[in-house]
Protein backbone atom coordinates (compact mmCIF):
# COMPACT_ATOMS: atom_id res chain seq x y z
CA UNK A 1 0.00 0.00 0.00
CA UNK A 2 1.33 3.44 -0.92
CA UNK A 3 2.20 6.00 1.72
CA UNK A 4 1.72 9.76 1.54
CA UNK A 5 3.85 12.55 2.96
CA UNK A 6 3.61 16.33 2.87
CA UNK A 7 7.32 16.62 2.04
CA UNK A 8 10.30 14.51 1.04
CA UNK A 9 11.73 12.39 3.84
CA UNK A 10 15.51 12.00 4.33
CA UNK A 11 15.51 8.42 3.00
CA UNK A 12 13.53 9.55 -0.06
CA UNK A 13 16.01 12.35 -0.74
CA UNK A 14 18.83 9.78 -0.57
CA UNK A 15 16.88 7.49 -2.93
CA UNK A 16 16.44 10.29 -5.48
CA UNK A 17 20.16 11.03 -5.30
CA UNK A 18 20.92 7.42 -6.28
CA UNK A 19 18.72 7.44 -9.39
CA UNK A 20 20.04 8.08 -12.90
CA UNK A 21 16.60 8.63 -14.41
CA UNK A 22 13.38 10.43 -13.50
CA UNK A 23 10.15 11.17 -15.33
CA UNK A 24 8.20 14.43 -15.60
CA UNK A 25 4.49 14.78 -16.35
CA UNK A 26 2.47 17.90 -17.17
CA UNK A 27 -0.80 18.70 -18.93
CA UNK A 28 -2.36 21.90 -20.19
CA UNK A 29 -6.13 22.29 -20.64
CA UNK A 30 -7.19 20.65 -23.90
CA UNK A 31 -3.65 19.54 -24.73
CA UNK A 32 -1.98 16.17 -24.75
CA UNK A 33 -0.47 14.92 -21.49
CA UNK A 34 3.32 15.13 -21.64
CA UNK A 35 5.46 12.45 -20.01
CA UNK A 36 9.23 12.73 -20.40
CA UNK A 37 12.30 10.84 -19.17
CA UNK A 38 15.13 12.99 -17.79
CA UNK A 39 18.70 12.29 -16.74
CA UNK A 40 22.23 13.72 -17.10
CA UNK A 41 22.69 15.01 -13.54
CA UNK A 42 20.07 17.70 -14.09
CA UNK A 43 18.12 17.70 -10.79
CA UNK A 44 18.73 19.26 -7.38
CA UNK A 45 16.66 19.12 -4.19
CA UNK A 46 16.76 22.53 -2.53
CA UNK A 47 14.54 21.56 0.42
CA UNK A 48 12.06 18.81 1.32
CA UNK A 49 9.42 20.79 -0.60
CA UNK A 50 11.42 22.24 -3.49
CA UNK A 51 13.14 20.68 -6.50
CA UNK A 52 14.95 22.29 -9.44
CA UNK A 53 15.73 20.53 -12.68
CA UNK A 54 17.44 21.69 -15.80
CA UNK A 55 15.32 21.34 -18.92
CA UNK A 56 17.84 20.58 -21.64
CA UNK A 57 17.24 21.22 -25.34
CA UNK A 58 15.20 18.53 -27.04
CA UNK A 59 12.96 18.02 -30.01
CA UNK A 60 9.93 19.31 -28.11
CA UNK A 61 9.29 21.86 -25.37
CA UNK A 62 5.97 20.72 -23.95
CA UNK A 63 6.74 21.25 -20.26
CA UNK A 64 7.44 24.98 -20.54
CA UNK A 65 4.18 25.63 -22.40
CA UNK A 66 2.07 23.46 -20.11
CA UNK A 67 3.37 25.14 -16.97
CA UNK A 68 2.33 28.57 -18.32
CA UNK A 69 -1.28 27.38 -18.56
CA UNK A 70 -1.49 24.89 -15.69
CA UNK A 71 1.38 24.73 -13.20
CA UNK A 72 0.65 21.19 -11.99
CA UNK A 73 3.57 18.77 -12.29
CA UNK A 74 4.42 15.26 -11.22
CA UNK A 75 7.95 13.85 -11.00
CA UNK A 76 8.52 10.10 -10.66
CA UNK A 77 11.50 7.89 -9.86
CA UNK A 78 11.52 4.11 -9.79
CA UNK A 79 14.17 1.75 -8.58
CA UNK A 80 15.58 -0.72 -11.07
CA UNK A 81 17.99 -2.14 -8.47
CA UNK A 82 17.56 -4.12 -5.26
CA UNK A 83 15.15 -1.88 -3.32
CA UNK A 84 11.72 -1.95 -5.00
CA UNK A 85 10.25 1.55 -4.82
CA UNK A 86 8.28 4.03 -6.90
CA UNK A 87 8.37 7.61 -5.64
CA UNK A 88 6.25 10.47 -6.94
CA UNK A 89 6.26 14.16 -6.05
CA UNK A 90 3.20 16.24 -6.87
CA UNK A 91 3.06 20.00 -6.89
CA UNK A 92 3.23 23.14 -8.94
CA UNK A 93 6.10 24.42 -11.01
CA UNK A 94 7.23 27.21 -13.25
CA UNK A 95 9.63 27.34 -16.17
CA UNK A 96 12.41 29.89 -15.71
CA UNK A 97 13.93 31.15 -18.96
CA UNK A 98 17.40 32.58 -19.59
CA UNK A 99 16.06 36.14 -19.65
CA UNK A 100 14.17 35.84 -16.35
CA UNK A 101 15.57 37.78 -13.37
CA UNK A 102 16.18 34.69 -11.22
CA UNK A 103 17.88 32.57 -13.91
CA UNK A 104 21.43 33.21 -12.64
CA UNK A 105 20.57 32.46 -9.01
CA UNK A 106 18.78 29.21 -9.84
CA UNK A 107 21.38 28.17 -12.44
CA UNK A 108 24.08 28.42 -9.77
CA UNK A 109 22.35 25.51 -7.97
CA UNK A 110 22.60 23.24 -11.03
CA UNK A 111 25.45 21.78 -13.07
CA UNK A 112 26.53 23.74 -16.13
CA UNK A 113 25.11 21.67 -19.00
CA UNK A 114 25.32 22.66 -22.67
CA UNK A 115 21.88 23.17 -24.17
CA UNK A 116 20.23 24.33 -20.93
CA UNK A 117 16.91 25.68 -22.16
CA UNK A 118 14.88 26.33 -19.00
CA UNK A 119 15.04 25.64 -15.29
CA UNK A 120 11.94 24.08 -13.79
CA UNK A 121 11.31 25.19 -10.21
CA UNK A 122 8.85 22.86 -8.46
CA UNK A 123 7.11 23.30 -5.11
CA UNK A 124 6.01 19.94 -3.69
CA UNK A 125 2.68 19.58 -1.90
CA UNK A 126 2.45 15.76 -1.82
CA UNK A 127 4.94 12.88 -1.90
CA UNK A 128 3.72 9.34 -2.52
CA UNK A 129 5.67 6.11 -2.30
CA UNK A 130 4.54 2.74 -3.59
CA UNK A 131 6.04 -0.72 -3.74
CA UNK A 132 7.53 -1.02 -7.21
CA UNK A 133 7.36 -4.82 -7.00
CA UNK A 134 6.61 -5.12 -10.74
CA UNK A 135 9.46 -2.84 -11.91
CA UNK A 136 12.14 -5.00 -13.59
CA UNK A 137 15.78 -5.15 -12.56
CA UNK A 138 17.97 -3.15 -14.91
CA UNK A 139 21.62 -2.15 -14.76
CA UNK A 140 22.90 1.37 -15.38
CA UNK A 141 25.74 1.36 -17.88
CA UNK A 142 26.54 5.01 -18.53
CA UNK A 143 25.11 8.40 -19.51
CA UNK A 144 24.61 8.90 -23.23
CA UNK A 145 27.03 11.58 -24.51
CA UNK A 146 24.92 12.36 -27.59
CA UNK A 147 22.89 15.36 -26.31
CA UNK A 148 25.92 17.04 -24.74
CA UNK A 149 28.04 16.55 -27.87
CA UNK A 150 25.19 17.76 -30.10
CA UNK A 151 24.59 20.91 -27.98
CA UNK A 152 28.31 21.74 -27.80
CA UNK A 153 28.53 21.36 -31.59
CA UNK A 154 25.61 23.73 -32.12
CA UNK A 155 27.08 26.44 -29.91
CA UNK A 156 24.99 29.29 -28.45
CA UNK A 157 23.89 30.72 -31.82
CA UNK A 158 23.02 27.31 -33.22
CA UNK A 159 20.99 26.45 -30.12
CA UNK A 160 19.03 29.69 -30.37
CA UNK A 161 18.29 28.94 -34.03
CA UNK A 162 17.17 25.43 -33.09
CA UNK A 163 14.91 26.80 -30.32
CA UNK A 164 13.44 29.25 -32.82
CA UNK A 165 12.73 26.50 -35.33
CA UNK A 166 11.71 23.59 -33.08
CA UNK A 167 10.89 24.81 -29.57
CA UNK A 168 8.54 27.83 -29.92
CA UNK A 169 5.35 25.75 -29.95
CA UNK A 170 4.18 22.44 -28.55
CA UNK A 171 2.77 19.62 -30.66
CA UNK A 172 -0.64 21.17 -29.89
CA UNK A 173 0.47 24.64 -31.06
CA UNK A 174 0.80 26.20 -27.60
CA UNK A 175 3.49 28.87 -27.15
CA UNK A 176 6.40 27.77 -24.97
CA UNK A 177 7.69 31.20 -23.94
CA UNK A 178 11.15 30.52 -25.32
CA UNK A 179 10.94 33.64 -27.47
CA UNK A 180 12.57 35.59 -24.63
CA UNK A 181 15.76 33.64 -25.29
CA UNK A 182 16.02 34.55 -28.97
Amino acid sequence: MGKRYDQLQPDQIAFIGEQHLFFTATAAPGARVNLSPKGMDSLRILSPNRILWLNLTGSGNETAAHLQLDPRMTLMWCSFTTRPLILRTYGTARAVHHGDPDWATLASELPDQPGARQIVDMTIDLVQSSCGFAVPFMDFRDERPVLKTWAEGKGPDGLRAYWDEKNRQTIDGLPTGIEANL
